[in-house]
């Protein structure tokens, strides 16, 4: 298998979950996502229990070794510790980053830290404390982030051309309108609805990473 830090530094497609509804049918959507070719799949779910999360959890790690992918968890540093996911993902009101960072050494961890940013002031913040990659969003209107203002692609355009470490663009990116995302600069996206709502999940992941050019 490559090794996380090669896939994570070849990544382009950065799938994040919408979990809702039984276990085994989120863990096969799951699995057909990987199969369609993320490389990167984020756990993140607001109505879920962290039995429920565990659980799952446990058996999506599984398959993304299968697929020699990689599993990420949202918000949750200790689910995150338990299962020995290969990421973290925090937003901008989560714990400070090099904390987080401490804990999971201790912990025997180490992770690939994100943060959420929707401005080059938060990315740059980020990166001083360490980021691996940041999240730069939400690029457009999305139900997932309700009350959240689209930082337009301008920002993306600030990404490009000012931000040194990886980068994903996210926030209401569809089939629809990757190529302008793309045009502005982008090179990863993360998607959470055009790939978990989808009618076939991996053929919308594979149809993904074929604009994306993989």
């Amino acid at each position: 298998m490559k090794s996380s830090s090669r896939i994570f530094e070849n990544f382009s497609l950065y799938a994040v979950t919408d979990l809702k509804g039984d276990s085994a049918g989120i863990i096969r959507k799951i699995e057909s996502v990987y199969r369609g070719g993320a490389d990167i799949v984020q756990l993140r779910s607001h109505c879920l229990t962290d039995s429920q999360m565990l659980r799952i959890g446990e058996k999506v790690k599984k398959i993304a070794r299968r697929y020699r992918r990689l599993f990420f968890i949202n918000d949750r540093l200790d689910l995150a510790i338990a299962l020995g996911a290969d990421g973290l993902h925090l937003g901008q009101n989560d714990m400070p980053l090099p904390l987080a960072r401490m804990i999971a050494g201790r912990a025997g961890c180490r992770f690939k830290f994100g943060r959420s940013t929707c401005c080059l002031k938060q990315a740059r913040t980020a990166i001083r404390e360490g980021a691996d990659y940041i999240g730069v969003g939400p690029v457009f209107e999305t139900p997932t982030k309700p009350g959240r203002t689209p930082v337009g692609l301008e920002y993306v355009r600030q990404a490009a051309r000012y931000v040194q470490i990886p980068w994903v663009a996210i926030g209401g990116i569809d089939l629809g309108n990757l190529a302008l995302v793309m045009s502005a600069g982008a090179k990863r996206v993360a998607v959470v609805r055009a790939i978990f709502l989808a009618r076939d999940p991996e053929r919308a992941t594979r149809t993904f990473k074929q604009k994306l050019g993989d």
